[in-house]
């Protein structure tokens, strides 16, 4: 037998494994009137390579998120609300940084969390996308037209934006490929997410470096400006304005398009359309909390009855996404609450709302036809419920008027 020194090395094929502390990194800007209402701001700091799109492009915008309010900071500037900037840790882990950090939260959150404004891959490429809850769509409109192109001059990023696909085209959250997923799918808060560029080829790759980005991605830095700004702008608007800049009509006519798609698939409108009513509701619900936003912002700002009503209605807005929640969850996915925008079992599916309802059509299994006319009517009546739900908060009501339901499902076998 050879002497130790004349051995071979022998090369382990077994992956290195060791515990690290994930270790999530805080801003917070303490609101001067509502400390207790936070807008949240997040990018995560690890990465599988270089990283320098996924995801320091938007860590590199983050930090000058922070530059810009720390300068507004030194000028006596304060926020109405607080505003919490956060480095996640983890996230290439599934997302573990986040939502650890949800979770240890939850209540905190689902009491004072305004909304969560979430930038990854801030720039992998040309063109704005972006995806959000519906309330959120107009103000994220109203700031595109704020903000100069980055690659057209003279042109606004909405100007761009609004030509790239023919029209605005925002994304509904119910993929869970980023810190938004915790945020939205299990505590029910508002969310926006920013990106530049819809595809990377080297995404997860060697080849995401300084250099790309540098040569290809954004030789001038202007995007990740763009981004900055966009961001910027949301975060002061939701931490300023005097009523939330939510608009609870345009998540009911996104509603309703979803119901007509729906309609469509399952070849039986009659099925889905008890639906309808519920979302009039909230539509109206919608109209009614516009016209009380505008006469209180009229009111003198330091009048104390003013306050409160401002305050009591800032709650109703905040708090009507968590109506979109249920308790028990999806069936057999119970961590997944959001039943409008969570992500369906089948990750093939073209729908990418109402999961519950997608995911008992589309689970065939042993069940009989019988019974998936019954699973669909259990997820059509939950929908129905939690679109209630969120119109009885828009109004301060209690849930009392809750009114019977008569679903007929009628499924090819």
């Amino acid at each position: 037998m050879p002497a130790a020194s004349d051995q071979a090395p022998r090369w382990s094929t077994s992956p290195t494994r060791k515990m690290a502390t994930i270790k999530d990194i805080f801003a917070v800007i303490k609101g001067r009137e509502e400390p207790d209402r936070y807008v949240i701001l997040g990018n995560h700091r690890d990465a599988w390579t270089y990283g320098a799109v996924d995801p320091n492009s938007g860590t590199a915008a983050l930090l000058n998120v922070a530059r810009r309010l720390g300068i507004m900071l030194q000028s006596g500037w304060t926020p109405r609300r607080t505003i919490i900037l956060c480095s996640w840790d983890a996230e290439e882990f599934g997302m573990i940084g986040s939502t650890e950090w949800v979770e240890e939260n939850l209540g905190d959150l689902q009491s004072k969390a305004v909304a969560y404004l979430n930038v990854d891959c801030a720039v992998q490429g040309m063109g704005l996308f972006a995806g959000s809850t519906p309330q959120l769509d107009k103000l994220l409109i109203d700031v595109t037209r704020q903000v100069k192109d980055p690659d057209v001059e003279g042109k606004t990023v909405h100007d761009t934006w609004s030509t790239m696909n023919g029209g605005i085209n925002i994304e509904r959250l119910a993929r869970t490929d980023s810190d938004f997923a915790p945020f939205l799918h299990h505590a029910g808060i508002p969310c926006v997410d920013l990106y530049y560029g819809k595809e990377f080829p080297g995404y997860h790759t060697a080849l995401d470096s300084y250099i790309w980005m540098e040569n290809h991605g954004d030789p001038l830095f202007l995007r990740h400006l763009a981004i900055t700004e966009i961001w910027g702008l949301l975060a002061l608007r939701l931490a300023n304005d005097l009523v939330l800049p939510f608009d609870y009509h345009t998540y009911a006519s996104q509603l309703q398009e979803h119901t007509n798609v729906l309609a469509d698939r399952m070849n039986n409108s009659q099925s889905v359309s008890v639906i309808h009513g519920f979302i009039n509701d909230l539509s109206s619900a919608a109209t009614e909390v516009q016209k009380e936003a505008k006469e209180l912002k009229l009111l003198d700002i330091h009048d104390g009855h003013g306050l409160i009503r401002r305050r009591l209605l800032n709650d109703r807005l905040l708090l009507a996404e968590r109506s979109f929640l249920h308790a028990e969850g999806l069936q057999g996915r119970t961590w997944y609450k959001h039943l409008m925008y969570s992500p369906p079992e089948d990750y093939e599916s073209e729908l990418e709302f109402f999961p519950g309802i997608v995911d008992a059509i589309s689970r065939r299994g042993n069940q009989s036809t019988r019974q998936r006319q019954a699973a669909v009517r259990q997820e059509l009546w939950r929908v129905a419920m939690a679109i209630q739900r969120a119109a009885n908060v828009l109004r301060g009501e209690f849930g009392a008027h809750n009114k019977p339901i008569n679903f007929s499902v009628s499924m090819a076998p």
